[in-house]
Parts: structure tokens; sequence; C-alpha cells
């Protein structure tokens, strides 16, 4: 139950992180037009980024799930550090990068 409880925690954190991520690098590449001047949009980019950081979010939650099979302390202290970077990510993507 412990790998489990570790490896989807390890999911939701990468996705958090990676959505910060994705949403700077997207700005950065491909800027978007104003929403209020835009009446209809094929693509929503919202919707792909939860899509793709999801997707992520599973493989490193698969692989927590087998780390923590050895050693979930070692899961748990690298978990902590990491909701801080994820926590820092996406502070300053909205602050930044809205």
């Amino acid at each position: 139950m412990i790998r489990i409880a570790l490896g989807a925690m390890t999911g939701c954190v990468v996705a958090v992180a990676l959505y910060a991520l994705v949403r700077g690098l997207q700005l950065m590449i491909f800027p978007e037009p104003n929403p209020a001047t835009v009446i209809w949009s094929a693509h929503a980019g919202y919707f792909w980024r939860g899509w793709i950081v999801s997707y992520s979010g599973g493989m490193a939650a698969l692989i927590a799930w087998k780390a923590a099979g050895r050693d979930p302390a070692r899961v748990a202290r690298v978990l902590v550090h990491g909701v801080v970077v994820a926590a820092a990510l996406i502070f300053a993507q909205g602050i930044l990068l809205p």
C-alpha cells in the first residue's frame, strides 16, 4: 500500500512540475493570441498540456512504484524535495507566465 501511495504522489508532483515547464516553454516558443480577440480556435492548449503531463505523471508513478519496492524511504525523501520544486515552478509560472 505504501508503494501505491508513493507512486501516486510522485505522479501528481511530476505532473504539476511538468505543467509549469510545458506552459512556460509553450509561451516562449509559440505565443498565443489574445483570447478576447479570438472567436474560435481549433487548438485548446490547456487540454493538450493536461493530457501530456498526465501521461508523463503516470510514467513517473510507475517508476516510483517500482523504486519504492526497493527503498520506500529514499523515494519519500526525494518526493519531499520534488514537492518543493513543483510548488516553486507552478507558483512562478502562475505569476510570471499566466
